[in-house]
């Protein structure tokens, strides 16, 4: 096998490996939650020992970027495509998966620490999500919500309420309802 063939299957097969310890980390997420979740837990399900796992991923945190990048795949809409409704559905669709939401928020709050992992990570994400959102709603309102409000300036505030909905829920989902809360900001923003 010519040399650039073998590099080619190592990679492929390395990239798939990353992929597997990926969706196992997610699983066990979903089930322990962001602190109960070990690497060697990780390594286990997927039939490695956890310096087998280290090889791919240096640390835990490295690994749960990687989740996030991978959850954020799932969530992928086209820029163009996102709408104030569609918004909706994705805050419906966050609140049946708690384990998800529980790793994003925990590395939220961790990121904003100086050099942690994940704060290059989530900055470049809010600087995209702002934008996204700041298209939504001048897709659906024009330059100037009904508040007066630039599409620039809610958009901050918008995120704000999508993220500030996901910790309330966490910390009490019998009291907090992030579907219709959600829909409630959209109401004071001007939706119908």
């Amino acid at each position: 096998m010519p040399y650039g063939d073998a590099m080619a299957t190592r990679t492929t097969r390395s990239e798939e490996r990353r992929a597997e310890i990926v969706r196992a980390a997610l699983e066990v997420i979903a089930e322990r939650g962001y602190r109960g979740a070990s690497l060697a837990a990780v390594a286990e399900r997927v039939g490695l020992t956890q310096q087998g796992l280290l090889h791919h991923f240096p640390t835990k945190e490295a690994l749960l970027v990687a989740v996030l990048k991978e959850r954020d795949q799932w969530d992928a809409v086209p820029d163009s495509a996102w709408r104030t409704d569609l918004l909706v559905s994705l805050v419906e669709y966050n609140a049946m998966r708690p384990g998800i939401i529980q790793t994003f928020s925990a590395l939220l709050g961790e990121s904003v620490t100086e050099g942690h992992p994940a704060r290059e990570f989530f900055t470049r994400r809010y600087t995209a999500v702002r934008a996204n959102m700041a298209s939504v709603l001048r897709a659906e309102y024009g330059e100037r919500l009904p508040s007066g409000l630039t599409p620039e300036r809610a958009a901050p505030l918008l995120v704000a309420v999508m993220d500030g909905l996901q910790y309330q829920w966490l910390l009490d989902p019998e009291s907090v309802d992030m579907p219709a809360a959600f829909r409630d900001f959209l109401t004071l923003l001007g939706e119908n």
